[in-house]
């Protein structure tokens, strides 16, 4: 009777460690395999206009193909090659660097230190939309005006008053 007991507890533990390497296995799975490329979604990237704008993303960008993502607003392309985020902060009147796309302007934004990304903003519309790109990938011009066709729906406020020869590649 002993011996039974012994070999029911060594079952009942291994179907329970059993279901908890399949959860545990299930949730590493799921979080490798969430294309959020550590972006976060704009804080206004869940509103009706950046839905509607990450509709209209393209499939591709710069020969690199869409990635999924689940995040609200956000596009990513190549792996993280490039990405979009809709509902950024507006960027205020400024003189900062800044060229204009198919009428959309798009303003420079520092990278982060250490960074060599290319981060730029659309100027004048609301909702704006934060365009990064990796610093090994060499198609900038490409992705601005594919992202121009994009944001171009949205109603422009304001012009940008910076210089408009900027070097694409940045």
């Amino acid at each position: 009777m002993r011996a039974l007991r012994g070999g029911r507890r060594v079952r009942v533990a291994v179907v329970v460690g059993g279901v908890g390497v399949v959860v545990g296995g299930m949730l590493v799975a799921r979080e490798v395999s969430a294309p959020d490329f550590g972006i976060q979604a704009a804080a206004a990237g869940g509103t009706p206009q950046c839905a509607r704008i990450a509709r209209a993303y393209p499939d591709g960008v710069g020969g690199r193909r869409r990635d999924g993502t689940s995040l609200p607003g956000v596009g990513v392309w190549g792996d993280g090659e490039v990405t979009a985020r809709c509902g950024v902060e507006p960027p205020a009147p400024t003189t900062d660097a800044c060229l204009s796309v198919d009428g959309v302007d798009w303003v420079w934004r520092p990278a982060r230190p250490g960074s060599t990304r290319r981060v730029l903003v659309t100027y004048g519309r609301d909702p704006a939309v934060e365009v990064t790109i990796s610093g090994r990938f060499a198609g900038t011009d490409e992705v601005l005006v594919a992202m121009s066709r994009v944001v171009g729906t949205v109603a422009q406020h304001g012009k940008c008053i910076g210089d408009d020869d900027v070097p694409l590649s940045g």
